[in-house]
């Protein structure tokens, strides 16, 4: 067996054990059909959420050559956060009821998808540099950012709080019929990376020696980069923006495995931040009874690793 295959079979076992864990630790079987039901649709929620942001930050990473950024870089968040405070802006508390979740979500993922396309069209139409698309998903999700600021300062303290509960993600109030739809997005997602992953091997090596070896960059970069939008957009909408999970778990996987080849890549992201994950709910829930939100732990590490990565780069460079 080769030596990678039992890396992540070591990944596997981590993963069913917390997933065992997760479902029985405190569980009260006098309660059972209501606390098993909601806690598998949490792990549901997990493996989905994990996938769609592990693999999107890795593919994203591969495209821009640069293991230290994620997809938030052009704004998706920030899309996104604006998004829900327009809404709680112009209809109070009442819109929670006018934009319930589906539509809510439909429209989350629609409006992310829309600017990335408009994005593409805008900066593609004058360039074929990733990066000058990264220069301008960063200005204009400041500009996002500056507006969500803006309302939130001007309303109401009641309505301030219902958009902070949007600014944080959490997977205890995730709809079953949302995860249905979008575990079908993701995996056709997953489906067309896999197909590709030979090709991303290749852009791996940089995109020179990719076009002469028969590539064609431009067209698998904007086809990337649009589902990598999906990716994110989805999770997003489904359980709220979790900036740094990204870089934590796709410098974990190339640590890990120490390879190029995307095939093995893709599977230990996916195992991993749902490990990653699963750890950060089961703190909050059996350590901190759920008075801490997931994205504040996994912001607080992430942040402290992505430093760490910072200053080893320096130091190689």
């Amino acid at each position: 067996m080769h030596p990678n295959m039992k890396k992540i079979m070591m990944l596997i076992l981590v993963v069913v054990l917390l997933i065992t864990g997760f479902i029985l630790i405190q569980l009260n079987f006098n309660a059972l059909n209501y606390l098993l039901p909601t806690r598998i649709r949490k792990v549901i929620a997990i493996i989905l959420v994990g996938a769609a942001i592990g693999v999107s930050s890795l593919i994203f990473q591969t495209i821009t050559e640069n293991n230290l950024l994620t997809p938030s870089v052009i704004g998706l968040d920030a899309v996104y956060l604006f998004l829900q405070t327009m809404i709680i802006f112009i209809f109070g508390q009442m819109g929670d009821q006018i934009f319930n979740v589906y539509t809510n979500f439909a429209l989350s993922v629609v409006c992310m998808i829309v600017f990335t396309l408009l994005l593409f069209r805008l900066v593609f139409k004058n360039s074929t540099s990733v990066y000058f698309v990264l220069l301008f998903g960063l200005v204009m999700g400041t500009f996002f950012q500056s507006l969500s600021s803006f309302m939130n300062m001007v309303m109401n303290p009641d309505d301030f709080l219902l958009v902070q509960d949007k600014l944080f993600a959490s997977f205890n109030t995730v709809n079953e019929k949302l995860l249905f739809i979008s575990a079908i997005i993701i995996i056709l997602s997953l489906v067309y990376i896999y197909r590709n992953n030979y090709r991303l091997d290749v852009m791996r090596l940089g995109k020179d020696h990719a076009i002469n070896l028969g590539v064609n960059v431009n067209r698998l970069t904007k086809a990337m980069l649009l589902i990598v939008s999906i990716l994110v957009s989805v999770s997003t909408a489904l359980v709220g923006p979790i900036t740094f999970l990204g870089i934590i778990v796709c410098n974990i996987a190339y640590q890990y495995l120490n390879t190029y080849k995307h095939q093995p890549l893709v599977i230990a992201t996916i195992l991993i931040s749902i490990i990653t994950l699963l750890m950060g709910q089961m703190a909050n829930q059996y350590l901190f009874e759920g008075s801490s939100e997931i994205t504040i732990m996994i912001n607080l590490f992430g942040g402290i690793y992505f430093i760490y990565l910072l200053f080893r780069e320096g130091a190689h460079d």
